[in-house]
């Protein structure tokens, strides 16, 4: 009968009515920057890059529940060892998320969000190349679960081999 005067929701002493889970409040592109180093000699020789892309994720607490995202990529294209462009992107998101313990809300801050901006950021990647008159690059899905759980396992490492000091 205890139960009835005290709902809970999966076990936790939170209430049955407070809101749970994940709202995506608004998607934005927060800065793009595109060079093109070479200019017109880009376009004369053969179309055979090297791709290198950058990858990383930043988080701005804006209140107890609303979070930005931002998700940071670089891309850069080089033949014989110079740089035929450069695009980096700011895709943003502002998030709302509620009632989740801090390894949760880690791990949707960090594999969720950018999972749900980086369509975004793909397809602003694209327009920008075709708009200098470039080939889409046509960038792969991450798998940002993955780069996570490589992420927190590197953290363990550097942790556990760090020696330990005497306060």
């Amino acid at each position: 009968m205890a139960d009835e005067n005290n709902p809970t929701v999966n076990g936790s002493a939170e209430p049955q009515g407070a809101p749970r889970g994940l709202q995506i409040k608004r998607i934005y592109l927060k800065d793009l920057s595109f060079e093109t180093p070479l200019g017109v000699e880009s376009f004369s020789q053969s179309w055979k890059p090297k791709i290198d892309q950058e990858l990383n994720v930043q988080v701005n607490n804006v209140d107890d529940s609303h979070y930005e995202v931002v998700l940071l990529m670089t891309v850069t294209a080089t033949m014989e060892d110079k740089v035929v462009f450069l695009i980096e992107v700011k895709q943003a998101g502002l998030f709302a998320i509620q009632g989740l313990e801090k390894a949760q809300l880690s791990q949707v801050i960090n594999t969720t969000c950018p999972q749900i901006l980086f369509p975004y950021a793909r397809e602003v990647i694209d327009s920008t190349l075709s708009r200098g008159s470039f080939p889409p690059l046509m960038l792969p899905p991450i798998n940002f679960d993955a780069v996570f759980a490589q992420a927190v396992q590197q953290a363990t490492k550097k942790n556990e081999s760090a020696p330990a000091t005497d306060a």
